[in-house]
This record gives C-alpha cells, structure tokens and sequence, in this order.
C-alpha cells in the first residue's frame, strides 16, 4: 500500500455534529412555523437574487472564461496524481458517474416543460407564443443547462483533486482545497464553517430532487397502478430509493455507484432514441442546430443580461436562479468529481465537464424538448393549459400518452426516475460521509457505516420534508446559500492558481515531468533537478 493510500477514516465530529445543527437550525423552524419561516427563505432569496443578481452572472461568465484559459494553457497538461496513478474509471464510466451525479431527475423533469415556459414568457420582449419566442425556447433550454453551469461544477472539482491527488494533502473537503490561501485556518472553525455549510448545501440539494422526483413518479406510477396519488404511494417511492441507493452506496464507487451511473445512461440513450425515432426527427434536428447557433452567437449577452431597463423578471426568474441553483449544487460535486478524477489532466476534467456534461443536456433538449414542443406548435397538445392547470408532473404524463406504447414508454420513464436520483443521492451521500471523515485521502473510501448512515440520514429527511411539505422552502434555502459561496469559488481558485504557480513556476511545459521525477527521486531517497529548458 502507498504511503497516500493511509489516512484517518474515523468519523470527524467536529464537522458532522455542526453539520446536523446546520440542518436543524434551518428545517426545524420550517417545520415548526409553516407560514413564517417559508416567508422568511423567500425574502432572503428574492433580496440575494434581486440585490446580486448581476454578481451571479458575472460569476458564471468569469468561471467559463477562466476554465477555457486553463485548459488552453500548458497548466492544462498537468495530470491530477502520481508517476504510478493511472485513471480508476474507463471513459465511459467516468463521464456517465458526472453526468449522472451532476444532472439527477432535474433533466428528466425538466426538459419536457421548460421550452413550454419560455414559449409563454419569452425574453428581450418577444411577443409570446410567436415562431420568435419558439426559437428561443429551444436555445435557453440549452443555455441554461450547458456551459455555463457545467463550469460552475468542473471550478471546484480542479483544487480539489489537486489537493488530494498532487499534494497529498488528507481529507476530501473543500476546506483543505482552500489552504493554497487559507493556509492553517483552513483547520480552524473557519473551515469547519465551511465544511457544515457544504454539508447543508446537499442536504438541501437533496430536498430539491425529491420535490421534484416523488411528485412526477407518484403521478406517473399512479397511472401504471391505477391508484390515486396518496402519502403511502410517496413514503413507498422513498423507501424503494432507499433501497436502490442506499444499497448503490454500501459497496461503494466501483461496485455501485458505477454500475448505477452505467446503467442510467443507457436507460436514458435508449429511452431518447425512441422518441427520436417516433417523433419528428427533423423538426428536433433543426431544432437543435439552430438553438445551438442562436445560443452560440448570443452567449455574451444571455450571460449577462439583467434587463435594466424593462425590468422583466425573466433573468431572476430564470437564469439567475440557475446560477444560484448550479452555485449551490457546486461544492458536492466539486467533491465528487475530484474523487473520481484520480490520474486524469487538468485539460480531461474541464473537457469531460463542460464538452460532454453541456452536450448530454444539449441531447436532452433537442430531443425531449423538441418533441414537447412540436406538439405545442402543432396543436397535438395544448402542453401549456395542462401545466397551468395540473403542473409539471401532469404535463409530463400527457406528453409520455402522446408516445407509441404509452404504458411500457411510462413504466422505463419511471425506472429511469428512479436510477437517475439515485445516482445523485448515492453520489450525496457518499460525499457527504467523505466530507465528515476526518482525514481521508484520495485513495481511499469512506468507512461504510458513515455512508450508510448519511444514506439513511437523507432518507429521513426526505420523508419528513414529504410528510410536512417542506421542501420548496428548504430548496430556496440552500439557493439562497449559493451567495456566500461565489467568494469561495474565488478562495479555491486562487488556491489551485498559488499551488500551481509554487510547483511549476513559470514552466508548466515541464510541470508534469518535473513532479514525476520529483516524486520518484524522493521514493529513492535522492535529490532531483529540474529539467532544464
């Protein structure tokens, strides 16, 4: 075993009891005062949203800029472990575990309504419901899901991993990928802060994806089942994603989260191409080169506009909420990718997260979307009065009716729900146990009766939060959380940037070669001199 491979997988109760508090001190109050406390959340968020909106969106354009300098630069080359790290993953299998972890039920929701939203309020003023406000609809559906947020994810997996995979540094948190700027009071409270907040921000990111996953599998399995929508059919569902992931994270990466990740891929490629088949294969072709196109030539001014003199509230509403919601989901994946990133380059993991992550979403949209709306423009079906009438779940099952063999297409839809959340409540709960670990290197798990405990830790929260109706404002909770996040994004990027700088110097063309040798020379106990120019 190599000497990275130990470290202390012992439960770190100095971030986990202040982790808990963190949660408590936010869904207690929710749970106790039903009217005040939602209130409250949504006045924090509109007052982040509305007051720093604009920082939100300079976050995002500076992030996708700063990444693509990065991977374009010779620090680009730099490989994220040792002389002997090969990648842990295939390809495949790596891409498939961050797409799913990344993406979740959102995709699967979503897709199907969203270009419907922008058709009735379209931006810059388009009149609704016009061929302008068509076109629009398909390019913000991949504006919102594409490059931009995908950055926000890949920003703090890259310290991260540098930090455990270049310095060795223990313990798989966020904190110890800001001491490049900290330095020790990274170890202080102000990183267990840090870690507790982290924390929170995935419980509450799982809250998100069970608000919208137990409504639209309830309603859909309601269908197959012929039974109402009740309490019990939601605690079954929770129970059953329970078991799947719950099970999915007791053997851990390579056994389970893996296999998972695979396995949701090639449900959703198969349940895609089927729609692209039945469907008009031509109008979601065209669809999509043009909305790519459009997106493409208006990137810069998607990116930051804030209508400051119409004030719409199209970009509050829409993309600076995402930033915030793509902010907040950041640190857990920025966690989760790192760990899975062993041996691959700086270049692969911004590539593999802003080219494969945008171009899955971009699949998503111009198929299931294009699909959606197709039958809108076509008069199929009126998907628009059905989502002001009923919402989203009901919008989704009168769309899946449209399909060739409607029952079998609904039973894979909700077995594909099913796999694609527990991705990202296995990949949650497996962070999240790495996180409250207390010096777990990157060669290592975290113990399995952490993990099953932050598995079962999430499920009672999902089930309270159902019981009680809570999860809108824990949702808007932790987007409001995102905030605060944007100075710490910068904190690990100046970091990664300092260690860079203090490993390579001024030659990242030799950087790679030169921590090899170092690394070898000093398992032989030699001195090493940097290659020369």
């Amino acid at each position: 075993m190599k000497t990275q491979d130990i470290g202390d997988d012992r439960l770190d109760w100095r971030v986990f009891a202040p982790s808990l508090a963190v949660i408590a001190a936010v869904i207690v109050p929710l749970i106790l005062f039903p009217q005040s406390g939602p209130a409250a959340v949504n006045a924090a968020f509109a007052f982040a949203t509305g007051k720093f909106g604009w920082l939100y969106l300079l976050a995002g354009i500076a992030t996708v800029v700063f990444l693509v300098g990065l991977a374009f630069s010779n620090y680009g080359n730099v490989r994220l472990g040792g002389p002997d790290d090969d990648p842990e993953f295939s390809y495949f299998s790596w891409i498939a575990m961050i797409f799913c972890g990344g993406i979740g039920i959102a995709i699967v929701n979503w897709t199907w309504v969203e270009p419907i939203y922008y058709l009735q309020g379209p931006p810059f003023d388009v009149k609704p419901m016009s061929n302008a406000a068509a076109e629009w609809a398909l390019a913000y559906g991949q504006f919102h899901w594409g490059i931009t947020p995908w950055a926000f994810y890949a920003l703090p997996s890259l310290p991260i991993a540098y930090s455990m995979y270049v310095r060795h540094k223990p313990g798989v948190r966020l904190s110890v990928a800001a001491q490049g700027v900290l330095g020790r009071h990274a170890d202080g409270w102000a990183g267990v802060l840090l870690d507790a907040v982290v924390v929170f921000g995935i419980v509450g990111g799982v809250g998100t994806s069970l608000g919208l996953a137990v409504p639209l599998v309830s309603r859909l399995a309601g269908t197959v089942l012929r039974v109402e929508p009740s309490t019990a059919l939601d605690l079954g569902i929770i129970a059953i994603w329970t078991l799947m992931f719950g099970g999915s994270v007791w053997f851990g990466l390579s056994k389970g989260i893996r296999i998972l990740s695979d396995v949701n891929v090639i449900l959703a490629i198969a349940l895609l191409v089927f729609t692209f088949v039945v469907g008009d294969s031509l109008f979601m072709l065209n669809g999509w080169v043009n909305s790519l196109g459009r997106m493409v030539n208006n990137f810069f001014v998607m990116s930051m506009w804030t209508d400051p003199i119409g004030h719409s509230t199209f970009p509050q509403d829409w993309t600076i909420f995402y930033w915030a919601w793509w902010i907040a989901y950041a640190p857990m994946m920025g966690l989760f990718v790192a760990r899975i990133s062993r041996g691959r380059t700086i270049r692969e993991l911004i590539v593999a997260e802003l080219v494969w992550g945008s171009l899955g979403c971009w699949i998503f949209f111009a198929v299931w979307g294009g699909y959606a709306l197709d039958l809108q423009l076509s008069g199929t079906l009126d998907i628009g009065a059905v989502l002001k009438a009923d919402g989203i779940p009901a919008a989704v099952q009168a769309i899946l009716q449209t399909l060739p063999m409607p029952g079998l297409v609904i039973a894979v839809f909700i077995l594909l729900c099913f796999v694609f959340l527990a991705t990202t409540l296995d990949s949650a709960a497996y962070v999240l146990a790495s996180v409250t670990t207390r010096k777990l290197s990157g060669y290592q798990e975290p113990k399995r009766s952490i993990r099953v405990t932050w598995a079962l830790l999430l499920a009672g929260v999902g089930v309270a939060l159902v019981q009680l109706g809570g999860l809108k404002p824990v949702q808007t909770s932790t987007i409001v959380v995102a905030l605060p996040l944007i100075p710490v994004l910068f904190v690990l990027t100046l970091s990664l940037m300092r260690w860079l700088k203090e490993d390579f110097g001024s030659q990242p063309r030799h950087a790679r070669r030169f921590l090899d040798l170092a690394e070898r020379a000093a398992k032989e106990g030699r001195p090493v001199k940097e290659p020369a120019e």
